[in-house]
């Protein structure tokens, strides 16, 4: 059982900057491929960027150039760092993990654990 804990959501400026953190409970983190992914009311669960055991990445084409994920396993904490945020950015931000191999990380099916969410308002 993992249990996920974010914070560093807000309001901010279009163009300005977030980072979210994810805390992990447990001692496997390390083994966990972490994603986050973002809603907004009324729409489906969309994805946002993943992180690897190996540490590789990818995102969705909405946020590449203007979004990083990164994790420290010493830490059991995964970030999003955000720049140039935009107004349609706006959402409740959520990480997810799995620690089992998928072929579809990009899913929100595809992950067994899921944080609160913490919301991310950027204004015009």
């Amino acid at each position: 059982q993992v249990q996920l804990v974010e914070s560093g959501g807000g309001l901010v400026q279009a163009g300005g900057s977030l980072r979210l953190s994810c805390a992990a409970s447990g001692r496997t983190f390390s083994s966990y491929v972490m994603g986050w992914f973002r809603q907004t009311a009324g729409k489906e669960r969309e994805f946002v960027a993943f992180i690897r055991r190996s540490g590789s990445t990818d995102y969705a084409d909405s946020v590449k150039g203007r979004f990083t994920i990164s994790r420290d396993n010493a830490k059991n904490t995964v970030y999003l760092q955000m720049n140039s945020l935009k107004p349609e950015d706006t959402a409740v931000y959520y990480c997810a993990a799995r620690q089992t191999y998928s072929s579809a990380y990009t899913l929100f099916s595809e992950y067994d654990y899921w944080g609160q969410g913490t919301q991310v308002t950027v204004s015009s």
